[in-house]
């Protein structure tokens, strides 16, 4: 037997919830789920309804999370080779199971209390992105038959839209389509605030709002946007920022830096 992806000997099964950590709110856990029973990832990819390619995409990230090897290939031979996921991976499914049955636990506990399935959306999610929001895909549009990427149209809650530019593997794990709600995430640093509206070139997309807080810097202002339906965005302006609080402000970034992440009680 080959395992494959091969990885460093300093990592190991402890870091397991690295891989549940990421992976829960999309199809990647169900893509190794799969494996583990028919024993083929061109199966697993078929039931899912995910390409091959975007399959060895979802085993390559559990992996690399995981620091473990998940999944073993056997190569060659009459039957053309096959898959048979590791003890992590059957560890990594149980603790998978165990967390869901936690969640809806918790989540039925407190819902007599008036919270509801998307109660603590995002909250599993640890990231040194500021920016989050909630939103809705309003569009998935593929740029040209044979290309890798897509463009997903997101609406905000105010009704503001952006674009996000993913790999076509990406979205058919998080398993896109329109009215999915979703969360929107982008760094702070991927963000140039503007006291005027700029001219967008290819690629880019803007958000607007007023502006709440300003941090005077060195060399640049931090400037926080409140948006009018509600939430933040936080980018840089050149120093001196021109507009004042109460103002309005615009935040440009490409379409390259937005996020999506998934709620899996919202999936």
């Amino acid at each position: 037997m080959k395992r494959v992806p091969t990885l460093s000997a300093a990592t190991g099964p402890d870091t397991l919830h690295q891989a549940l950590g990421h992976a829960i709110s999309d199809k990647r856990l169900e893509v190794l789920r799969r494996i583990s029973v028919s024993g083929s990832i061109s199966q697993a990819a078929r039931e899912v309804g995910i390409s091959y390619k975007a399959a060895w995409q979802a085993i390559d990230t559990l992996t690399s999370l995981s620091g473990t090897p998940l999944v073993e290939r056997t190569v060659g031979g009459s039957g053309g080779g096959g898959a048979r996921i590791t003890e992590e991976g059957r560890r990594l499914l149980v603790l998978a199971d165990e967390l869901a049955q936690a969640r809806d636990a918790v989540l039925a506990r407190h819902a007599g209390a008036g919270a509801s399935a998307s109660t603590g959306a995002g909250l599993g999610v640890q990231t040194s992105m500021r920016n989050q929001l909630p939103a809705r895909v309003s569009g998935v549009q593929s740029l040209a038959q044979e290309d890798p990427l897509v463009l997903v149209r997101l609406c905000l809650e105010d009704g503001q839209e952006l674009t996000s530019s993913i790999t076509r593997e990406s979205a058919d794990l998080l398993g896109l389509r329109v009215d999915l709600p979703v969360l929107l995430l982008c760094k702070a640093t991927a963000v140039e605030v503007a006291d005027q509206m700029p001219d967008l070139s290819a690629g880019q997309c803007h958000l607007s709002g007023k502006v709440l807080r300003i941090a005077r810097g060195a060399k640049r202002d931090e400037v926080t946007l409140a948006l009018d339906g509600g939430g933040t965005w936080v980018g840089f302006a050149a120093r001196p920022f021109g507009c004042r609080r109460g103002q309005r402000a615009f935040a440009l970034m490409a379409s390259s830096a937005l996020v999506i992440a998934l709620d899996p009680h919202q999936s």
